[in-house]
């Protein structure tokens, strides 16, 4: 297949380059171009559209239901979440999201790794996966979903675990499951009511075993954690990202940009909490201790944010949609941006960055060689960042998933 395009971006240029020419061949892209050969091949005419790379969203919830959260993982078996999460899957990928990675469900059985396996086998379409099964997490901490029992207190929800043992044994289980990544909780959240996001919920010594243990057998770490200290720690640890990090200081950082560590930043969805303070339908149906932990930290959330921006951490792209609806997934383009974050550096988020912290530089890149994960919109996403929100072609592993009616093929 020979795809046709007015405009092209390959995931690492400052700016996109003028009509370009991509040959598709065994799932990988074969030439780039002004022209190539077209012998024999199926040519897609994309008109003026602008040709990169898949998007990859780095931090997402596949089976999170942002209307009932956590409390659906009380009431519904595993199968029923699994099957909540199907329409998602494709609606991800229609929108151009070629690659996601999972970063826990609190299904009983860890659905998202078959979710992942199916997508693989081709027996459901959605995004590629890549999967961290659990949070793990320290009792009381914020991946601890026990309190939502009420009186059961009998019956813990979660993946805890509390004392290196005890959290060795955790990593193991989830990497003998089958575990891509491991996530662990580093510091309480805001949509949690029983913790503070400047908690920090495992000490130094337990990270590290935790970190170690899964660094033996070949898996890399990522925390969730908002305050400097968890955030701290998880990088003296040795992970490889750190999620959220909202609340982390410059010198900070600085130590992550030091050693290499990626930074997750979810700016949408704390961005737009403080956007709403005062809004009082917002807030329905959430519970009222995130909107006073938002007010309490919004000073130092803003003054975050605008540190990342100033910084030279490498930022992947990441949402946290499952926590509001997947659909609005691709605003975290424009939060990016308005907190300071160049369009280009947001773009290289979603493509060739989320590819290196992945360790997959085969995606994210439009150049030979490549996986051929491609998406094309009509508008152009350096002039004017929410156009990212109007892909209208999307491939991947050189299948052709959504076509716009005036695409042309012969």
């Amino acid at each position: 297949m020979v795809l046709i395009a007015g405009r092209s971006w390959d995931g690492l240029a400052d700016r996109p380059s003028g009509h370009t020419e991509v040959a598709v061949r065994d799932g990988r892209i074969a030439e780039v171009g002004p022209s190539v050969d077209r012998a024999d091949a199926e040519v897609v005419e994309l008109g003026g559209r602008m040709l990169l790379p898949g998007l990859i969203d780095c931090h997402i919830h596949t089976t999170v239901d942002p209307g009932r959260l956590l409390r659906a993982f009380v009431s519904d078996g595993s199968a029923a979440i699994a099957l909540r999460a199907l329409p998602v899957l494709r609606d991800l990928l229609d929108r151009g999201f070629t690659t996601v990675r999972d970063l826990a469900t609190f299904a009983a059985e860890p659905v998202t790794l078959s979710l992942r396996d199916a997508i693989a086998r081709g027996h459901v379409v959605g995004p590629r996966m890549v999967v961290a099964p659990y949070l793990i997490s320290a009792r009381g901490a914020h991946g601890d979903a026990s309190t939502l029992l009420a009186s059961h207190f009998d019956r813990e929800i979660g993946a805890l675990a509390d004392g290196a043992d005890e959290i060795t044994r955790r990593v193991r289980e989830n990497i003998r499951a089958g575990a891509d990544w491991i996530k662990f909780g580093a510091t309480g959240g805001f949509a949690t009511p029983a913790d503070d996001p400047t908690q920090t919920t495992y000490t130094q010594e337990e990270m590290n075993a935790l970190v170690a243990t899964a660094r033996g057998l070949g898996i890399p770490c990522t925390p969730h954690a908002y305050g400097d200290e968890g955030v701290s720690r998880a990088v003296t640890a040795g992970v490889r990202s750190v999620e959220h990090g909202n609340l982390a200081s410059a010198s900070t950082l600085a130590r992550m940009e030091e050693r290499g560590v990626f930074l997750v930043p979810t700016q949408f969805m704390v961005l737009d909490a403080l956007d709403h303070l005062d809004d009082d339908s917002y807030w329905e149906g959430k519970d009222p201790a995130e909107r006073v932990k938002f007010t309490r930290y919004a000073d130092q959330l803003r003054h975050s944010a605008h540190n990342v921006a100033a910084s030279n951490v490498r930022i992947a792209f990441g949402t946290d949609a499952g926590m509001f609806p997947h659909a609005d997934n691709w605003r975290e383009f424009p939060a990016m941006v308005t907190s300071g974050i160049a369009p280009v550096r947001a773009l290289r988020a979603a493509t060739s960055v989320a590819a290196d912290l992945l360790g997959r530089p085969d995606l994210g890149r439009l150049r030979p060689g490549a996986t051929a994960d491609l998406v094309a919109l009509p508008a152009d996403p350096f002039e004017d960042i929410t156009a990212i929100g109007g892909i209208d072609f999307v491939m991947r592993d050189g299948a052709v998933h959504r076509t716009p009616a005036p695409v042309v093929a012969r």
